[in-house]
């Protein structure tokens, strides 16, 4: 499934909550959206498009309140707690966990939607999958399984290669599931890996370099901060 898709979900989930039940607070419905990372026109107008397939429209029925962190989640708490006091019917977060944990962490009352790669259970989010128990629901993308199949990929690929780079993100959630589950999956295929950190496009450029000098056979991992 595409990220436009996702977010086109997300749009689904947001129109399915009852926001009439919170509508009776304002005269319009006030939906807030709080992107960890930056925004994406065309991910935004598949959003869009998904509440009014649903019967609301920007401007018309519904509010819908943008703010964006930019990749600084320093920010996200502060975003958040602006869009917990512009009185919203519910809060949709997308662009990493950290922007749904700052959502849950402004509000236990307002239904939080989000899109995340981060576990809710472990993260705190969900009570279980299946149950959520709390005020947060959403798409839980199991982003970390990911890393042992691009490593048995990259295996079959180049299945002389003494060496495979793995690139993390330490600042990911995840880096520690992530991490165990390459190295137990390094283990059973019997494959050498160096596992190198990046968080930056600084770090990037390091951490090639250092995969070149290693004389490393192929590079597999996720950089990206949780989705």
């Amino acid at each position: 499934m595409k990220r436009r898709e996702f977010i086109a979900l997300l749009g689904g989930a947001a129109a399915a909550w009852p926001l009439a039940a919170r509508a009776q607070q304002a005269a319009m419905p006030v939906i807030g959206f709080l992107d960890g990372q930056s925004f994406d026109l065309h991910l935004m107008t598949a959003f869009r498009q998904a509440l009014k397939d649903a019967g609301y429209v920007e401007g018309r029925n519904v509010t819908i309140y943008f703010r964006s962190a930019g990749g600084q989640t320093d920010r996200l708490v502060t975003l958040a707690g602006d869009i917990v006091g512009r009185r919203v019917a519910l809060i949709v977060t997308t662009g990493g966990g950290a922007a749904a944990l700052a959502a849950y962490a402004a509000t236990t009352t307002i239904p939080i939607v989000f899109v995340s790669g981060a576990d809710p259970i472990a993260s705190g989010l969900a009570m279980s999958l299946n149950r959520p128990g709390r005020n947060a629901t959403g798409v839980y993308i199991f982003q970390q399984v990911l890393e042992g199949k691009r490593l048995g990929l990259l295996h079959e690929l180049v299945p002389a290669a003494t060496l495979i780079a793995v690139l993390l993100n330490p600042t990911n959630a995840n880096f520690q599931t992530q991490l165990r589950g390459v190295q137990d999956d390094a283990r059973a295929l019997g494959q050498q890996v160096s596992i190198l950190s990046a968080s930056t496009e600084r770090d990037l450029d390091a951490a090639f370099a250092t995969a070149a000098q290693s004389r490393a056979g192929g590079a597999a991992g996720c950089l990206r901060p949780v989705l």
